[in-house]
């Protein structure tokens, strides 16, 4: 069984429109969101793996928010580049190239891409608020089967939910 956990950046701010896209923060509610779900995450006993974030610094500040709640250490995180700006198929391709050690694995990026591939693998996802969750679990032993067939259950979780 392998779990992938697609989590799209909190809210980010808008307010220093001289900052390149890729180093905008989180504004004040993505901070509190972030914290939030990293809590619901906790509750829930999701503990991942491994934990991939896009190098933006919205999304490493969501990775680095919900991995505090899950006890996930900051230096294990693992910063990757091709999860800025990618297409679904690029995302499909990190994800199929993960170790088949780690099952639970919790992917920080963006949209519209992270709404496209979570809609490619459930069709009962079809957006994806700023800090939610989508959740995968997969009757599978190999990270490179994601995709070829339904998951065995597929969930969307809000920040809004308590």
């Amino acid at each position: 069984m392998k779990t992938l956990f697609l989590v799209r950046h909190a809210k980010s701010s808008r307010d220093d429109p001289t900052l390149p896209d890729k180093d905008r923060p989180l504004n004040e509610r993505g901070m509190r969101d972030a914290s939030r779900v990293g809590e619901q995450l906790a509750k829930r006993g999701a503990k991942p793996d491994l934990i991939l974030s896009s190098s933006a610094r919205r999304a490493l500040t969501t990775a680095e928010a919900v991995a505090r709640k899950l006890d996930y250490r900051r230096k294990d995180i693992v910063v990757e580049d091709r999860l800025y700006a990618a297409t679904p198929d690029d995302l499909l391709a990190i994800v199929h190239e993960l170790d088949d050690k780690a099952k639970r694995v919790m992917l920080f990026g963006h949209n519209p891409e992270l709404t496209e591939l979570a809609h490619r693998l459930s069709g009962k996802i079809t957006d994806m608020a700023t800090c939610s969750v989508a959740e995968f679990a997969f009757d599978i032993r190999s990270w490179s089967n994601v995709g070829e067939q339904e998951p065995a259950s597929a969930t969307l979780h809000d920040p809004k939910e308590s």
